[in-house]
């Protein structure tokens, strides 16, 4: 299995119109599509050609508890952080510039040895993370684990292992695959 990419993430918010000014005004993502229905709206943000963040609007969502990047917490939870990769340095201290200067909280700019990064939130204090990545090093073509104890699972390596999962005995034939109307069809109609 080859994958593409992340065609989106969703969110959800209780205000569109801070989200709307946060994504589109002061990180400059185009709003790309649209749908909404009596008390439910989607709309996406092109973060680059192909990869877009979206935002459901639910009125009664509460914007998550603020927290620093990477600490643990307890409970239910479903993701720390999400890191938006910009070209080079000078994109990455521009964007903390007018972060700084719209009075956006932002972290010191970190060297995380593949990447310079800094931390920040969005209004739904979604934890954001802004990096760059060091040219010389690239961790698809040398891997690196640095961990004492690593999962029993790694130990197999670390590429696709066969036999762990069922295999599958027979595909669905090409006439007999359906495919059903979903709720972002309207965007194309």
């Amino acid at each position: 299995m080859k994958f593409k990419g992340i065609n989106h993430i969703a969110f959800a918010t209780n205000n569109l119109d801070n989200t709307i000014r946060f994504w589109r005004d002061l990180l400059g993502m185009k709003v790309i599509a649209g749908i909404g229905a009596k008390e439910v709206r989607q709309y996406f943000f092109e973060i680059s050609e192909n990869s877009m963040i979206s935002f459901f609007e639910w009125p009664d969502v509460q914007p998550v508890q603020d927290k620093e990047p990477g600490t643990p917490v307890k409970g239910p939870f479903v993701f720390d952080h999400i890191c938006l990769e910009l070209e080079d340095q000078d994109k990455l201290w521009e964007l903390k510039n007018e972060l700084e200067a719209a009075d956006v909280w932002c972290t010191e700019e970190l060297d995380n040895g593949f990447i310079h990064s800094f931390f920040s939130t969005d209004p739904n204090n979604i934890q954001l993370e802004f990096c760059y990545r060091i040219k010389h090093i690239n961790l698809s073509q040398d891997p690196r684990i640095v961990d004492q104890d690593p999962p029993e699972s790694l130990q197999q390596g670390l590429e696709q292992q066969d036999g762990i999962w069922p295999s599958v005995h027979a595909y669905t034939p090409s006439e007999e695959r359906r495919v059903y109307p979903g709720s972002l069809r309207g965007l194309v109609e």
